[in-house]
């Protein structure tokens, strides 16, 4: 563990706690520059467009399960076309098919915690090794699970700094900006979902309420 390191993101996690979005995001680009990796559901494109407003060389990185809508790929595409930021999109190591013929069909049923940490948590600790620091559009307003969030952390599993800069936001901050920068939006958010995951373990309801509808599961792993 890099000692150092942890101190440094505790320490700015407490400085920057009420300070605004971009001005956290803007402490991480120029502490880590291209050290830092921003990390994007495709749910809605803030903070890529923040990203973009800063510094343009940052990678994003969106982990394509196999498992998206149709219109989460679709907003994918959008926001690399619209966007001069590169974007890289962490694939598993198997299929869907591949998946299904070595674990059983719809492990997502049977064993969920395993199927989100081979399609989603693996890839993105594939896609993070390379950097010192990753950022995330998380909010304290999603859920309980996520109501303590610093603006800045220590990632303890994978020994980098944690840099959540819409922590603070509400869901009328969010729709704020999308209003005022035009921001892309994945159109699922208007048709009843307020979380957007894989397909299968999705479905419409408020809050993140409609993700694994039927079990005790609430986050995917990655956060």
């Amino acid at each position: 563990m890099d000692a150092a390191l942890k101190t440094r993101a505790l320490r700015a996690g407490d400085e920057l706690e009420g300070a605004p979005a971009q001005e956290i995001l803007g402490w991480a680009v120029e502490e880590f520059g291209p050290k830092l990796v921003v990390a994007a559901s495709m749910a809605e494109a803030v903070l890529v467009d923040m990203l973009a407003r800063i510094r343009s060389d940052i990678p994003v990185v969106f982990v394509d399960t196999g498992y998206h809508f149709a219109e989460t790929i679709g907003t994918r595409d959008a926001v690399a076309a619209t966007y001069d930021v590169p974007l890289i999109s962490a694939r598993p190591q198997l299929t869907v098919v591949g998946q299904d013929a070595v674990h059983g069909r719809d492990l997502f049923r049977t064993d969920p915690d395993l199927c989100c940490r081979m399609r989603k948590v693996i890839p993105l600790d594939r896609a993070l090794a390379p950097y010192r620091a990753w950022a995330a559009g998380s909010r304290r307003a999603e859920s309980a699970s996520r109501a303590n969030l610093r603006v800045v952390d220590w990632d303890a599993r994978r020994g980098k700094v944690k840099i959540h800069p819409l922590a603070a936001w509400t869901e009328a901050d969010v729709d704020r900006y999308v209003a005022e920068h035009n921001v892309i939006v994945n159109p699922l958010l208007s048709d009843g979902y307020d979380s957007v995951g894989c397909a299968p373990c999705t479905q419409r309801g408020a809050g993140r309420a409609g993700r694994w509808v039927g079990s005790t599961k609430t986050e995917c792993g990655i956060h």
